[in-house]
């Protein structure tokens, strides 16, 4: 850019019991040094998400620089940053708060190695916790320190008390395979559990659902690294139903996609026909990725941007949005909508100089050949670019005959539209008869080691043919994602 863009947003604190808009100016530098590939510098007005410490509403002079850098550090937990209280809008703490409870450890019900729980690594919650009855959408990132290594997952969940409405929380672990996690909302800059709700704004596009697609961590170069920033991209849905004839394709169509399909108003699980809802893409920010406050985008319900137009591939819906640092004022944002004409999911492509504004390029992947695994498209994808060889991968839930899900795999040069599905398509097919997670799997979550381990790490969403629902982990054999085993423990 020859010059700096500079963007007003509306941030809508999430923890105060009534919506404040506070308008602060988010600027963009013009460049940065070539010796540094790794970074987007920002120049964010430092209270953005505390307006209360700022004297001036609407601070414009120049703060220091933020960089969007790989996860390589342990996440803030600084307590004085997090808020305390959803209830207590001042910054005072409150005398009724009750300490975090302990975080619970999630261990699979059966050993990792028996035949019905290979694979599966995160169970739904227990009962009556916000997370109870389905769970899914995990983005993983693994942190690295001098002096230890930390795993963060973000993830949707449902209770049975709240059919229908996803909400987004956030697990821990020191390994990415045992996670601690939490039944209720989190209380601190280092708690687990409920981190995200729906809007409660009636004209937001993220009324009747939310979940977590992509977090990417901004830090200081002026203050401790440890001092972050994180951007969660996230697919809102609205209780805006789409119209949809759904009579030539061979599959039920749902946005979102369930584990188990409820009836609205008993909340009993039961099949019926297409139910798709309008989602668009959000952002939200957070200080410690466990207090989130929205950014408003120029949609006028505060999406980042809108559905396509009548006859476009994406007019339908926009969902699963994926953000990826490529260059120099260079950001890509890969989701999938469905695409009626043709009858297939679809992938599409938005580019954007500060991860605000942006502009679709249209669909890079549709349907696969007859017979295929993914013949009926690809959806949620996850693209990684590999940073031994600089070439994109993409891990995507393909759809294929009678709307069977598993996961493929697409490579690309330029993470562009030059996408080509690696020989074969699948790279996880649902386990065997016995397995918990024998009816589909898909939305996967690509994580590559480094350091001493030379392998790549697949999370996703399992469902069995008895209901079950978890998340599961896969790992190829050293560097070769084409051959993915379920991870049935560690080997000493």
């Amino acid at each position: 850019m020859d010059t700096a863009i500079s963007i007003i947003n509306t941030v809508i604190s999430l923890t105060t019991p009534t919506t404040q808009r506070t308008t602060n100016s988010i600027t963009l530098a013009p460049s940065w040094p070539i010796t540094r590939p790794n970074l987007l510098d920002l120049y964010p007005c430092n209270s953005f998400l505390n307006p209360k410490n700022s004297p001036n509403p609407n601070p414009r002079n120049r703060a220091s620089p933020l960089f969007l850098t790989r996860c390589s550090t342990k996440p803030n937990t600084d307590r004085n940053n997090a808020t305390t209280d959803k209830n207590n809008s001042n910054s005072k703490p409150n005398s009724n708060f009750q300490g975090p409870t302990k975080p619970i450890s999630n261990q699979p019900l059966s050993a990792p190695n028996s035949s019905f729980s290979r694979g599966l690594v995160f169970d739904l919650g227990s009962q009556n916790s916000w997370d109870s009855f389905e769970i899914g959408s995990p983005v993983v990132k693994r942190f690295l320190s001098d002096e230890e290594e930390r795993w963060y997952m973000w993830y949707h969940g449902m209770s049975k008390e709240n059919p229908g409405s996803d909400s987004v929380g956030v697990a821990v672990s020191s390994n990415g395979v045992h996670w601690e996690r939490s039944g209720r909302p989190v209380q601190s800059g280092d708690d687990t559990g409920l981190v995200m709700n729906c809007s409660k704004d009636w004209w937001a596009f993220d009324t009747h659902s939310i979940r977590p697609c992509e977090v990417v961590i901004m830090s200081s170069a002026k203050v401790r690294a440890n001092n972050a920033v994180y951007w969660l991209y996230y697919t809102g849905f609205s209780s805006e139903k789409v119209e949809f004839g759904d009579n030539s394709v061979e599959f039920i169509v749902h946005n979102p996609e369930r584990a188990k399909i409820l009836d609205d108003e008993s909340g009993n699980a039961s099949s019926s026909s297409s139910n798709v809802f309008k989602s668009l893409p959000g952002l939200a920010m957070s200080q410690d990725g466990r207090h989130w406050a929205r950014i408003e985008g120029e949609h006028h319900t505060g999406a980042l941007f809108d559905v396509g137009s009548n006859g476009e591939w994406d007019s339908m819906f926009i969902a699963s949005p994926q953000v990826v640092f490529h260059g120099t004022g260079d950001l890509r944002m890969y989701y999938h909508s469905f695409d009626v004409e043709n009858g297939v999911f679809a992938v599409g492509i938005a580019r954007s100089r500060d991860g605000i504004k942006w502009v679709k390029l249209g669909k890079i992947i549709g349907g696969g050949g007859n017979g295929a695994s993914d013949e009926f498209g690809a959806l949620n994808p996850r693209v990684v670019r590999n940073r031994k060889d600089g070439k994109y991968l993409m891990v995507y839930e393909g759809v294929g005959a009678g709307g069977r899900r598993s996961i493929g795999l697409a490579v690309s040069t330029d993470g562009l539209k030059n996408w080509e599905r690696v020989q074969g398509g699948t790279v996880l097919k649902p386990s065997e008869e016995d397995g918990w997670d024998n009816k589909e799997v898909g939305s996967p979550c690509l994580v590559q080691m480094d350091g001493n381990i030379d392998e790549w790490r697949l999370y996703y969403r399992g469902i069995g043919k008895r209901g079950e629902v978890g998340i599961g982990m896969a790992v190829s054999k050293g560097s070769e994602i084409r051959s993915l085993r379920r991870w049935t423990g560690f080997h000493l």
